[in-house]
């Protein structure tokens, strides 16, 4: 479906209608136009689009896909002042992310430099992270539960990106009752929701109303003072919540590692330069801090162009007009399904100079330094953009410089044979399954 898109903005321009079954979505692209969307008229297209699979699941609850605009204030207020309070994007956070690297590195040591597909293990390193931040605590790598609920997010991500994945997106109702590979979307679906019930129940029993220690904790918290009156603070939200949260902060972020390790293979060159810079700013007796990059022009330039050329979610979310507007000679009603096309903005060749292929020098003056770029939202923009952003950054960060510091990479096959192409395109871009060794220095 992506690449239909795309063919379609080559021939009508930046705003056209396409129609999903029988739904028509006003498809939105170029730097410009989605700034428009979510930055210059963020409240006139504040109201998440149509997803009815997910609507199906979720019924309309949780902060991350509700449709209900006010039920969405409620809950991302709450949310982003309960992850700050518990310390995301802050030194607590950055305390949790290096510890679990020191598990990251332990493990890796344990393969004695054997070649293996990286997926599941930088799963494994951003499933804890946020397991610690939503439940208070980590999972052993050993731990079959969790490698289970891994890999239904992992499945469900990829199954998504296909096109039998993307018509049970379209019509649900018809793709439910078919058979084939995207029925595991739907049980994978009830299969995590499981899992999180089963936690928020050990959360529940275990709950110190005086320490609260995760998301779930401040969560339940709330239900219990506002338990007479009719407010967002119920069980469903929270459920659902949890799941989207913990879904977000999974795999998006470990399929950017993965990634971020299959280029660096690809481009001896760039990896060369980001180790030296290392070598020079941090060196290998003491660990990473969040604080370094800002001493790593180079690292930095190399780590936004990963998040741009990965593009990881290039179709965002839907999103749906709050009133009848105008918009580019267009009047659209209220309720409109519009879809701003986050890919066409990271390879916008008005904004990037190298718009399709991978070359750090997209985010460096002429000077070597780093040089922003308002087209840089892979995470979205405006008031609705992914709320785990600064933590997904921080994470990507100090994993990948702790592996450099500690790893020398070393692929399987020859660089120059590589594919740095998705597997699949869709909802997501997802890598193609690939070996490397980690030789300890």
């Amino acid at each position: 479906m992506l690449p239909w898109m795309l063919k379609l903005k080559e021939k009508y321009g930046d705003v056209f209608t396409i129609y999903l079954g029988s739904r028509p979505f006003v498809v939105v692209t170029g730097y410009d136009a989605v700034k428009e969307v979510y930055v210059d008229r963020g409240d006139d297209f504040l109201a998440r689009g149509d997803l009815l699979l997910l609507d199906t699941l979720y019924n309309n609850y949780g902060v991350v896909f509700t449709a209900d605009v006010e039920r969405w204030r409620e809950l991302r207020r709450f949310s982003m002042a309960t992850l700050r309070n518990l310390g995301a994007g802050k030194r607590k956070t950055e305390d949790y992310v290096l510890e679990e690297t020191q598990f990251l590195v332990d493990e890796l040591n344990k393969n004695k430099g054997s070649f293996f597909n990286p997926q599941h293990l930088m799963s494994k390193v951003s499933g804890n992270i946020i397991h610690l931040i939503m439940f208070g605590n980590r999972q052993g790598y050993d731990d079959k539960e969790f490698n289970s609920m891994l890999h239904c997010i992992q499945e469900i991500l990829f199954l998504f990106s296909t096109g039998s994945g993307q018509l049970l997106g379209m019509f649900p109702r018809i793709m439910y009752f078919l058979p084939g590979k995207h029925q595991k979307v739907i049980s994978s679906l009830e299969e995590l929701l499981k899992y999180v019930k089963r936690k928020l129940e050990i959360n529940r029993k275990m709950l110190d109303k005086n320490n609260p220690r995760s998301y779930v904790d401040a969560f339940l918290i709330k239900m219990e003072e506002d338990r007479k009156q009719q407010t967002e603070y119920s069980l469903p939200n929270l459920e659902c919540s949890t799941l989207q949260i913990f879904m977000a902060g999974v795999e998006t972020t470990s399929a950017t590692l993965t990634y971020a390790l299959l280029i660096l293979m690809k481009y001896p060159n760039v990896l060369a330069k980001v180790c030296s810079e290392i070598d020079h700013v941090i060196g290998h007796d003491r660990i990473p801090k969040v604080q370094d990059q800002y001493q790593m022009p180079y690292t930095t330039a190399v780590l936004h162009e990963i998040h741009r050329f990965t593009d990881i979610l290039p179709m965002g979310v839907p999103r749906k007009t709050t009133k009848g507007l105008e918009f580019r000679g267009y009047f659209l009603p209220k309720g409109t399904n519009v879809y701003p096309l986050l890919t066409s903005v990271l390879k916008d060749p008005t904004c990037f100079l190298y718009p399709n292929e991978f070359n750090p020098e997209n985010f460096l003056d002429e000077y070597g330094e780093f040089k922003k770029n308002p087209a840089f939202m892979p995470f979205g923009a405006g008031k609705r953009n992914c709320m785990g952003e600064t933590l997904s950054r921080m994470e990507i960060f100090i994993v990948l410089i702790t592996i450099l510091q500690n790893f020398k990479l070393k692929s399987e096959v020859p660089g120059e044979d590589l594919d740095i192409n998705p597997k699949a395109s869709g909802f997501g871009n997802i890598p193609k399954p690939f070996k490397i060794s980690f030789i300890p220095r």
